[in-house]
């Protein structure tokens, strides 16, 4: 009976945990509509710089490092990976992240939309 007892309270303990600890999960489609606001000055075609690099294969890529395209020396300098919780913290507040960076966006602020930016982001490297 006790085991029975302490079975359910780590299932009860584990799931009341679950969400907080749980990985983003970011809805591609969505993010395709929200990277509009994004497209104004990257492109997700490799090798096609704008205003700012190409964001082609961007997740897992070393900041500063496509080229032929003219970096800000913060950017440059930064040395930061590309993953997921970095292009996060970059893509809600980008000045934050990289002072004297010259990227003009003031960034998006909705979690989610992150989420799903970053998720249509991915697809868009296969």
């Amino acid at each position: 009976m006790i085991w029975f007892r302490m079975f359910g309270l780590v299932v009860f303990v584990t799931l009341s945990f679950a969400g907080r600890f749980a990985l983003a999960v970011g809805d591609a489609v969505n993010g395709e509509k929200v990277f509009n606001q994004c497209k104004v000055c990257h492109s997700i075609v490799e090798g096609k710089n704008g205003v700012g690099p190409s964001l082609f294969r961007v997740v897992g890529r070393k900041s500063g490092s496509v080229a032929g395209y003219k970096y800000s020396d913060a950017i440059a300098k930064a040395n930061i990976s590309w993953d997921e919780k970095n292009l996060d913290a970059y893509i809600k507040d980008p000045k934050a992240v990289v002072p004297g960076g010259k990227m003009p966006f003031a960034g998006l602020k909705k979690d989610q939309d992150r989420e799903d930016v970053i998720a249509f982001l991915k697809a868009k490297a296969q």
